[in-house]
């Protein structure tokens, strides 16, 4: 399973780099493709899974004035 992550960034709000930093240190990667970036769960996983992701994901980009959309999908 494949969680893939696209950004959009506010001209006033965090860096680029510093939000790539950010989402990183959350285990995501570098993707091209149409995303910016996908976390590998290397297994299953299953909703609820995905949902704690996606709130780790909007507690660590609070306050940077980034919008994010999650998709997963099984590989």
């Amino acid at each position: 399973m494949q969680t893939f992550l696209l950004l959009q960034l506010d001209s006033e709000g965090a860096a680029y780099s510093d939000i790539a930093d950010v989402v990183e240190d959350l285990g995501l990667r570098p993707h091209g493709s149409g995303y910016d970036f996908v976390y590998d769960w290397k297994r299953p996983a299953n909703v609820r899974e995905i949902l704690e992701f996606g709130d780790r994901l909007q507690e660590a980009l609070r306050g940077k004035r980034v919008f994010f959309r999650l998709e997963s999908s099984e590989q």
